[in-house]
C-alpha cells in the first residue's frame, strides 16, 4: 500500500509539473524555434505516455528530471519572476475585490449629517467649531493616530506662515474612499494638509466659492491658525448590492442611490451617490402632516411602523432639532418653530399636510433622519427605482456606537 502512495504521488507530481511546462509552452509558443517546440511537445508526449502506461516509481521519476531538463534548455526565462509572480496575486487580488464591490458588498462614506443621528456624516466636534479655538487641545502624535484610526477622530492646526490671508483651496486628491492631500494658498504661496477631512476650511468657518476661492478671508497675524478643529469621520459603512436582485425594497431601509437623472441633484454639487430613508413606495399617494408624521395612502405612520421607530420616537410639543429624532417636517410646522434651512424653505413639495404627492410607477421617495437639514424627497421628489444600488448592511469604521450592523 505504501509503495501505490509513493507511485499515486510521484504521478500527482509529474501532473502538476507537465501543466506548468505546458502553460510556459503555450505563453512563449510564438517566440520559440520550431526545434524547441518539437522538443517540449516531445518531452510532454513521453510523460504522458508513462503516466498513463503505469510506469514504476523510478521511470516517473526519469521522466519528471527528463522534462525538467528540457524545460530548463529550451523555455525563456522570465526577467524579475519574483516580481510578476507578486504583480499576478496582486491583480487576482485586486479583480476578486472589485468583483465583490460590483456585485456584493461596495464600501460607501456617508457625506452629510442628513441622516443623524442614525449614521454620523463628517461634522465638526462640538468643542472644534471655530477655526481660531484657543481652548482646543491637540494631542500628541500617537494619541492622534490611535484616536482617528479607532473613532474618527481628526485635529487640524494649520498655522499663518506669515501676516496675511487665506486665498484658495483645490480639491483634495482621493485615494480609495479617503482623501490623501489637499492644497491650500496663503499670500501667494501653496501650502499641503495631508489626509484632510471633506470641506476641511468651510468646517473651519470659510466661505468658499465652486472655484475653491476664498470669499472675504479675515486677515491673520503670523502665527495665528488658519484652522484649528477637531473632525469627527463620517460613518464608513458596506452597502448590501445583491438582496434587491432578489427582493424589491421596503419602507424603512436605509438605501444608497444614485444622483444621477435626479433634478436638482447635480453630482457635481451633491456628489454621485446619496444615502436616505426609504418612505415613499411606486404609485404611493405621500402626504407629511403637520404633526410631522408621514401619510402614506391616507395611513398614519408612527414608532409602531417598522423602520421607524427612532424616526417618531420624538415626545408631542418636543421642538425639532438638528441631529435628533424629529419625525418629517413640512413647510407649515417648519414654519411653526421658525425653521428655514433647505433653499429659502424646508420642503417645497410638502407645503401642508393636505398636499399629496402621487409617486409614479417604479419611482421611490426618501427622506433623511435628520428632518431639520435634510435635502431629500421634500425638496426634490422621487427618482426612477433604477438609481438604486442597494441598502446599509454594517458599519466598519470608526468604532463607535453605530460600528456593526444593528441600525434600524
Amino acid at each position: 500500500m505504501n509503495l501505490r502512495w509513493f507511485l499515486s504521488s510521484d504521478i500527482r507530481h509529474l501532473g502538476e509539473m507537465r501543466k506548468q511546462v505546458r502553460k510556459l509552452l503555450n505563453s512563449q509558443r510564438d517566440i520559440l524555434s520550431p526545434p524547441a517546440v518539437d522538443a517540449m511537445e516531445g518531452a510532454l508526449l513521453e510523460s504522458k505516455v508513462a503516466m498513463a502506461g503505469g510506469a514504476t516509481t523510478e521511470e516517473l521519476k526519469k521522466q519528471m528530471d527528463n522534462l525538467e531538463a528540457v524545460a530548463t534548455k529550451w523555455l525563456k526565462p522570465y526577467p524579475n519572476a519574483g516580481i510578476r509572480e507578486n504583480i499576478e496575486v496582486l491583480l487576482v487580488a485586486l479583480a476578486v475585490a472589485m468583483g465583490i464591490r460590483t456585485f456584493f458588498l461596495q464600501p460607501f462614506k456617508i457625506p452629510t449629517g442628513s441622516m443623524q443621528p442614525t449614521l454620523f456624516g463628517i461634522t465638526p466636534s462640538p468643542d472644534g467649531r471655530s477655526h481660531n479655538d484657543p481652548n482646543l487641545v491637540i494631542p500628541g502624535t500617537v494619541a492622534r493616530f490611535f484616536d482617528y484610526w479607532i473613532h474618527g477622530n481628526s485635529y487640524y492646526n494649520l498655522v499663518a506662515p506669515e501676516n496675511g490671508e487665506l486665498q484658495a483651496v483645490k480639491p483634495p486628491v482621493k485615494l480609495l474612499l479617503f482623501n490623501l492631500k489637499e492644497d491650500y494658498e496663503f499670500n501667494g504661496h501653496w501650502h499641503t494638509v495631508w489626509f484632510p477631512a471633506d470641506d476641511l476650511f468651510k468646517r473651519a468657518g470659510y466661505n468658499v466659492d465652486s472655484y475653491g476661492q476664498v470669499i472675504d478671508p479675515p486677515h491673520l497675524k503670523a502665527g495665528d491658525p488658519i484652522a484649528r478643529i477637531k473632525v469627527l469621520a463620517g460613518d464608513h459603512l458596506f452597502v448590501d448590492r445583491i438582496s434587491y436582485n432578489f427582493r424589491h425594497p421596503t419602507r424603512g431601509e436605509i438605501i444608497v442611490f444614485e444622483t444621477d437623472g435626479i433634478e436638482h441633484m447635480a453630482a457635481s454639487q451633491y456628489g454621485q451617490f446619496y444615502i436616505k430613508r426609504l418612505v415613499g413606495l411606486s404609485n404611493e399617494k405621500v402626504q407629511v402632516g403637520n404633526d410631522r408624521h408621514l401619510i402614506i395612502d391616507g395611513k398614519r405612520l408612527d414608532a409602531g411602523t417598522p423602520h421607524f421607530e427612532n424616526v417618531y420616537s420624538f415626545k408631542p410639543g418636543d421642538p425639532p432639532a438638528d441631529s435628533h429624532y424629529s419625525g418629517h417636517l413640512n413647510q407649515y410646522s417648519a414654519s411653526q418653530y421658525g425653521i428655514d434651512r433647505e433653499r429659502g424653505n424646508v420642503a417645497p413639495y410638502f407645503p401642508d399636510e393636505t398636499t399629496v404627492y402621487q409617486i409614479p410607477t417604479n419611482h421611490l421617495m426618501v427622506m433623511g433622519d435628520n428632518t431639520v437639514s435634510s435635502y431629500d424627497s421634500r425638496c426634490w421628489g422621487d427618482f426612477s427605482c433604477t438609481n438604486v444600488v442597494g441598502k446599509y448592511f454594517f458599519v466598519y469604521w470608526p468604532i463607535t456606537s453605530r460600528f456593526g450592523w444593528g441600525l434600524r
